[in-house]
């Protein structure tokens, strides 16, 4: 079978974290890694036996390299994006994809341009009780959708620097929630603050509502001193309760309370690996560029709920 051949941007924790992934998945080949800070490229590039690069644009030179995940810094994101794309690559981009909303825009055009896949690292996506959620939605299992509530909650990360809880965190609970509803919020309501961190908002609670009555509220911040992170669907039939740290996924109706069984899977494995065969096998992309670009626009529209104190409606 024909691998992929791939290169990982950007070698901190997460960064690493890909290069493991990549490096053991049938379907690529690790080729190279790239990091401003040379010691830390040598360091990835020798635990995997790959090439360390500091320049990106020579590692983009490679032929032999098809596509790239990119898991630089947040403010640095859609300027390594776009020249992996310019250069003929695919790219995986880390949320939040980019700094702001014109960026992002940018970065879909030079993807169609060039025909390329472009897609966002939105994890949660693929933890399967997410997909069980849909199901049950879908299905009306649960019976019609009336809200889902959703906290991500933990101490404060010292890694984080160039963006706020809301583009760090809360975006994937943004993201899962535009997933599950199936359309987009029409409004959002937002409180956003700072206690710990001068420059951006360590805590936020949204509330997006939507077209019907239904609405989804959103809890993040870095600040409780133990990480929690849950997301609960109530239906007119039952409600739904998962954990996405331990994967395990409750059901509850009138009559019982039921936890469906399935494995422990990977999520990153199971992202990268669908990352893959997006262009080795041209699967449907279960998340693209368009997807990020909304969840940036509903994240810097909560940013300004919070700022002037008001309802921001959304397009």
């Amino acid at each position: 079978m024909k691998k992929l051949g791939v290169a990982v941007i950007g070698t901190g924790f997460w960064g690493r974290n890909h290069a493991r992934v990549f490096k053991e998945l049938e379907e690529t080949e690790l080729l190279a890694v790239c990091d401003v800070d040379a010691e830390r490229a040598k360091n990835v590039a020798n635990q995997f036996g790959v090439k360390a690069y500091t320049n990106v644009g020579k590692l983009l030179k490679r032929k032999d390299i098809e596509a790239v995940s990119n898991c630089v810094w947040s403010l640095n994101l859609a300027r390594e994006t776009l020249k992996a794309l310019k250069t003929g690559k695919h790219v995986l981009v880390e949320k939040p994809m980019a700094t702001n909303v014109k960026q992002a825009e940018k970065l879909l055009e030079a993807a169609k341009k060039e025909k390329l896949h472009l897609t966002v690292g939105f994890l949660m996506r693929f933890i399967p009780g997410i997909q069980h959620m849909k199901n049950a939605i879908e299905d009306k299992t649960i019976g019609n959708l009336v809200c889902a509530t959703a906290k991500r909650v933990s101490e404060w990360p010292e890694r984080i620097g160039d963006v706020g809880v809301v583009k760090d965190t809360a975006i994937h609970d943004i993201d899962i929630i535009r997933y599950l509803f199936t359309e987009e919020p029409i409004a959002v309501y937002a409180k956003t603050g700072n206690m710990k961190h001068k420059k951006f908002e360590d805590y936020a609670q949204i509330m997006l509502t939507f077209e019907g009555g239904k609405s989804a509220f959103i809890e993040s911040n870095w600040l409780t001193p133990y990480k929690t992170r849950t997301l609960v669907v109530t239906g007119s039939k039952a409600i739904m309760k998962l954990d996405y740290i331990t994967q395990e996924l409750t059901v509850e109706d009138a009559k019982e309370t039921i936890q469906p069984r399935y494995p422990w899977q990977e999520p990153l494995k199971l992202e990268l690996r669908h990352f893959a065969n997006c262009i080795l096998k041209r699967e449907k992309p279960l998340i693209t560029g368009m997807d990020g670009l909304k969840a940036l626009q509903i994240a810097e529209a909560a940013l300004k709920s919070s700022k002037i104190g008001k309802v921001v409606k959304l397009q």
